[in-house]
């Protein structure tokens, strides 16, 4: 896989530590990528819309504390010797201009803080993040803490059981982004399958037409199995690398995260059309509970129509 050659932070000048700037740091220096930093302020707030005498000073003096902390990165990061370029925006409608801004600059990966609460230890996941992770048309890495600024265990996390994820190429996508992750860092690439035959049950699913028994329970495990050994294969993973697992796939995950101190789990989403919500919320539950951070996947044409 190539080298990174674009990266775009999407930075928070008002977090006192802010882990996806060192890791954006570390991955610029790493792969040699151009590294865009763009902060996304919404205007000085105004007591009524209707107000005549607007406190022009200060909004001047708001613009200018966001304009010296632009200065000051700026001169920070090119002391680093990164070729970076960093730009403040003030905006009312900071996700429009986030995906504008994608389009335009077209990088390799956008990385994101999440929030974490320090009294909680708790990630909150801001609405913003919900939407990128649902539009963002490359790529998303939602950093939530760095013990080390480039990952050493990464965790590329399939799916084999959904036929829609299959049709797409989800699970390629979500391989792809690990191994140039991996690439770049340095880092063990594992692939993680947490499987769960349930859905096989269920009465959205037509998968048997009569009474179902252990047998079947596994020729299906075996046939998952058999899936899950060829796409490793196909990408090169070693076996001691791959990790099939019976379970549902967030406490599966969550635990291999704890034991293997995965520093990255990337993933995919898939969200229907209708109804803006992912299939699934497994994306959402993993943004709240694992240690690590995430890198999310999402095709363009990743849609699928709502069932009725």
């Amino acid at each position: 896989m190539a080298h990174y050659q674009r990266l775009l932070l999407i930075a928070n000048p008002n977090l006192k530590e802010a882990p996806a700037l060192l890791r954006a740091i570390a991955l610029a220096r790493a792969s040699g990528a151009m590294l865009d930093v763009r902060a996304f302020i919404e205007p000085a707030a105004m007591a009524h819309v209707w107000e005549e005498n607007r406190d022009e000073e200060g909004d001047q003096r708001y613009q200018r504390h966001y304009l010296h902390w632009r200065d000051q990165t700026l001169q920070g990061l090119n002391a680093q010797g990164l070729d970076v370029n960093v730009q403040v925006v003030f905006t009312c409608e900071p996700l429009l201009d986030i995906v504008k801004c994608v389009e335009e600059l077209k990088p390799d990966l956008v990385i994101k803080d999440v929030t974490v609460d320090p009294v909680l230890g708790r990630v909150f996941v801001t609405p913003l993040d919900y939407h990128l992770l649902r539009g963002c048309p490359v790529a998303l890495h939602l950093v939530n803490q760095v013990h080390d600024e480039l990952p050493h265990q990464i965790v590329a996390a399939v799916d084999l059981f959904d036929t829609v994820t299959q049709i797409r190429d989800v699970n390629d996508a979500i391989i792809q982004a690990a191994h140039t992750l991996a690439v770049q860092c340095d880092a063990s690439l594992h692939l993680l399958y947490a499987y769960d035959l349930s859905p096989a049950f269920n009465g959205d699913t037509p998968l048997i037409t009569g009474c179902w028994n252990v047998a079947f329970m596994d020729e299906l495990r075996a046939s998952l199995h058999q899936a899950f050994n060829t796409l490793a294969e196909r990408y090169g993973i070693a076996p001691e690398r791959r990790h099939f697992f019976m379970g549902l796939p967030m406490p599966v995950i969550s635990a291999f995260v704890d034991d293997y101190q995965a520093d990255v789990v990337v993933m995919g989403t898939l969200h229907r059309v209708g109804t803006n919500r992912f299939i699934g919320s497994t994306m959402e539950r993993a943004l709240y509970s694992l240690q690590g951070s995430i890198l999310a996947v999402r095709q363009s044409d990743s849609f699928v129509e709502e069932k009725m």
